[in-house]
């Protein structure tokens, strides 16, 4: 849930903002002015701050900077009134995020709002310029005894202190993001900043705005210029989760960047020198996705310097019984209750396959926890017989699933649109309002087979 502070002296205004913030699922909290403002970003980490401009004492340009001086990782709305564009102007230059002028609509609020924290979220772990990120991900604290870890712990040792760009795979929940974040955590760039993009979750247009930059007049709303992600992390690491979900054209612009060490902004045509790590991550096959044209293999050839296959969590089973104990101190101190496991749970939990790796023995734990009253988890309280049979899930007086109604319509529908395009998967990518890798996962999911 992201935290947003609302700051205006006017009460109505900020008391609508904040309840029309709070509509839409994120934590509000409030600020009757500058020195309010100040005060409150001091005490606590906000992802947005949304301030008014024009304010008796301390005003928005004061809370602005105050901002980008103290919170690293915060952004900046700045709300202004008729006749001061000038001074929002002069506040993106100062590094606000954007501007809204008064009076607006709702909708046009949470887009700017959403855009705001989207960014904030591939701004990621800016936190590595902390001692507690270098802490976190040492060697000791990834947990497991087995040949296989083992075997990853000597390879980040071996790596972490070189340049060389790194490529992991492995099934989703294997721990990816872990790894990559001990080989920066053990690097010379442990000072500099570990930037996460989750290119699953961001569209094309907005990754390569932000991760590169634009000029000023690049596209509609670029009032002035603004540096990229790679620039501001200049020094640091930057991992790529999710790489096979990247287009084609953002491939290409991202291997010019492991290539010459350097990027374009949107609108320039100058490049600027850059030294970032390159860290990726896929749960795909990269080969099939390379013989389907979905993934650059000069790419692909880049990025495997060094490599690293994270095994299932079935195939380490003797590293469960350390994971078990690590998630129910973790999830003891943060629900302030301990717990335990009851007899023969832990005998199932050795035993039982993890389609969702160790995220999912990681919910199991968290689940248990919660549920275990007297301080003890029960086996019927912590799995479900699906999980202990393996059965699959039973229907309900022989009916379809809700699911396979709504998978058989998609399916239906993605054909059809096939058949009006002669099959031309990219022009039925966009009369159906997909990219073409979203396209593709949901024909394979749905087994949609076509020449």
């Amino acid at each position: 849930m992201a935290k947003i502070l609302v700051v205006d002296d006017q009460r109505n205004m900020r008391t609508t903002l904040a309840m029309m913030l709070r509509g839409e699922g994120y934590e509000v909290e409030e600020a009757e002015d500058g020195d309010a403002a100040i005060d409150k970003v001091g005490a606590a980490s906000y992802d947005l701050v949304l301030t008014d401009l024009k304010m008796g004492g301390r005003d928005g340009m004061d809370v602005l900077r105050h901002v980008r001086e103290t919170s690293v990782l915060a952004e900046v709305i700045v709300m202004t009134a008729y006749g001061t564009i000038e001074s929002a102007v002069e506040a993106m230059r100062m590094g606000a995020y954007d501007y809204i002028q008064k009076p607006f609509g709702e909708e046009e609020l949470l887009v700017k709002v959403g855009r705001a924290l989207e960014r904030r979220q591939m701004a990621g772990e800016l936190s590595a310029l902390t001692k507690e990120f270098r802490e976190r991900y040492r060697f000791e604290n990834i947990i497991g005894r087995s040949a296989a870890i083992s075997d990853v712990l000597d390879r980040i040792r071996r790596i972490a202190p070189t340049d060389a760009t790194v490529l992991i795979t492995g099934e989703s929940g294997t721990g990816k993001e872990l790894v990559a974040k001990a080989i920066h955590a053990n690097s010379r760039r442990s000072e500099r900043p570990f930037i996460t993009v989750n290119c699953a979750a961001i569209s094309e247009t907005l990754l390569e705005s932000e991760l590169f930059g634009h000029a000023r007049g690049a596209f509609t709303g670029a009032v002035s210029s603004r540096k990229g992600l790679f620039e501001e992390a200049n020094g640091g690491t930057f991992f790529f989760d999710e790489i096979a979900e990247t287009p084609p054209s953002f491939q290409a612009k991202l291997l010019r960047v492991i290539q010459e060490g350097e990027i374009r902004r949107l609108g320039e045509n100058k490049s600027v020198k850059v030294d970032v790590r390159m860290i990726a991550a896929t749960n795909q096959e990269l080969k099939l996705a390379i013989a389907e044209k979905r993934f650059r293999e000069d790419l692909f050839y880049r990025l495997n310097v060094a490599r690293f296959v994270l095994p299932p969590l079935r195939e380490r089973r003797e590293d469960i019984g350390m994971l078990v104990d690590f998630f129910l101190d973790k999830y003891g101190r943060k629900m302030r209750r301990r717990a335990k496991l009851g007899e023969g749970v832990l005998d199932f939990l050795r035993s039982y396959g993890y389609p969702g790796n160790i995220r999912e023995l990681e919910n199991l734990i968290e689940q248990g926890v919660a549920l275990a009253e007297d301080g003890i988890i029960r086996r019927d309280e912590l799995i479900s017989p699906e999980m202990d049979t393996g059965a699959p899930p039973k229907r309900n007086g022989g009916q379809r699933e809700l699911q396979d109604v709504v998978d058989e319509a998609e399916r239906e529908h993605i054909e059809a649109t096939l058949r009006n395009v002669d099959g031309n998967k990219e022009r039925a990518a966009e009369a159906l309002g997909l990219s073409s890798t979203t396209l593709w996962r949901k024909m394979k999911r749905l087994s949609v087979i076509w020449p």
